[in-house]
């Protein structure tokens, strides 16, 4: 069939090909960037460019760095998992395996949380994350390389899978955070700082990027990153990004599967996120599978098979022979202000979330990429 998918802004970057530009910075001129005698990237998660520039009153300091040409386009799905592991790996996820949320192992009826669940689903953080990280490479080739995080991420499977090699220091608050990263990066010449601040993400799921609550955390981040600028070292450079913007749904927006529902017809297992469902059908369905939801959902939803997905390019210009079974035989990509939820399980929690992402749309793809200190010089 012929897709009509939507197309990237002309301007946008890879979010894939940052860290190796950052690093082409340390050494000289980059593509991108000016050169810098240290470099910090730092990632907002869930600040997409058009959650920033619709409350651009409220987020002065980054709007007064924004410019039209910084933008960078995130992964397919456009969600953490996937597309920090894209950031910190420098290849797209069908070369690195990450495929989005939640994905089928080949041969299971499991689908782990990528995220989350690499202890509870018994994930190797050093082989099902396909790929070398770049902090690892450029650590054992004798580059200082930091992560600056909340403690608690620091023996996680995921922080193994994708920040391995990196000297981890934990830091309670974004303050605390960006002060740290901001020493470090004046301490060691030629080093790679990379900040994780995950509050605003935390905000928008609970409460959803329209809302009060939001509001006031992007508010404190524009403080934040204001002073943080202010106390960089003269030659270090700084960039800000985030891995997906992210859209509210409410409750009564919600697309419940029931049992008995004609949709799961020939569909063993139902993966992914709310905004982009990866469904796993039964031998030979996958064709009626995609059939029966174009039907239902293709007035709000992208809804491709496998094969389309893969020869659209959404997972990158080469996808591996052990990464292909690990992606959905039908994915299903929210357009409208919609989310679909596997009703049949019985925890309901995920439920109650407002501020969604994963699918293909501006809003949940496209993201900032804010340069200070000495990357302002053009």
């Amino acid at each position: 069939m012929s897709l009509s998918l939507p197309a990237d802004p002309p301007s946008a970057r890879s979010l894939t090909g940052i860290v190796p530009q950052l690093l082409r910075s340390l050494n000289g001129p980059a593509d991108w960037f000016p050169p810098a005698r240290s470099a910090v990237l730092v990632l907002v998660d869930g600040l997409g460019r058009g959650n920033l520039a619709a409350r651009a009153g409220h987020a002065r300091f980054l709007m007064e760095r924004l410019t039209k040409k910084d933008t960078a386009r995130s992964t397919f799905p456009s969600t953490t998992a996937t597309a920090l592991t894209s950031l910190l790996t420098g290849v797209d996820a069908g070369i690195h395996g990450i495929v989005g949320y939640r994905g089928r192992v080949p041969g299971t009826s499991s689908a782990p949380n990528q995220l989350k669940g690499w202890e509870t689903d018994r994930l190797d953080p050093l082989t099902w994350q396909r790929a070398e990280p770049l902090l690892q490479r450029e650590s054992d080739a004798g580059r200082a390389c930091f992560v600056v995080s909340k403690s608690v991420y620091r023996d996680s499977g995921f922080t193994r899978a994708i920040q391995r090699g990196a000297t981890f220091v934990g830091a309670a608050t974004p303050a605390e955070r960006l002060a740290t990263a901001a020493d470090l990066a004046a301490t060691h010449a030629g080093a790679l700082v990379y900040v994780y601040l995950p509050e605003l993400d935390t905000l928008g799921h609970a409460h959803g990027w329209e809302s009060e609550n939001w509001l006031r955390g992007l508010e404190d981040l524009d403080a934040e990153l204001r002073r943080f600028e202010n106390a960089l070292h003269p030659g270090t450079g700084a960039l800000v990004t985030a891995d997906h913007g992210m859209v509210d749904v409410p409750a009564h927006r919600h697309v419940l599967l029931r049992e008995g529902d004609a949709l799961l017809d020939g569909v063993e297992l139902v993966a992914g996120e709310p905004r982009l469902l990866q469904l796993y059908s039964e031998e030979g369905a996958a064709d009626g599978v995609a059939a029966r939801w174009r039907e239902a959902e293709g007035s709000r939803s992208w809804v491709l098979t496998r094969a389309e997905a893969i020869a659209a390019g959404l997972y990158g210009p080469e996808v591996d022979a052990e990464v292909l079974p690990r992606i959905g035989d039908v994915l299903v990509a929210a357009r409208g202000a919609v989310a679909y939820y596997d009703d049949r399980l019985s925890d309901k929690k995920p439920q109650r979330m407002v501020g969604q992402h994963g699918s293909l749309t501006d809003q949940e793809r496209i993201v900032p990429l804010i340069r200070l200190g000495a990357f302002t010089t053009r």
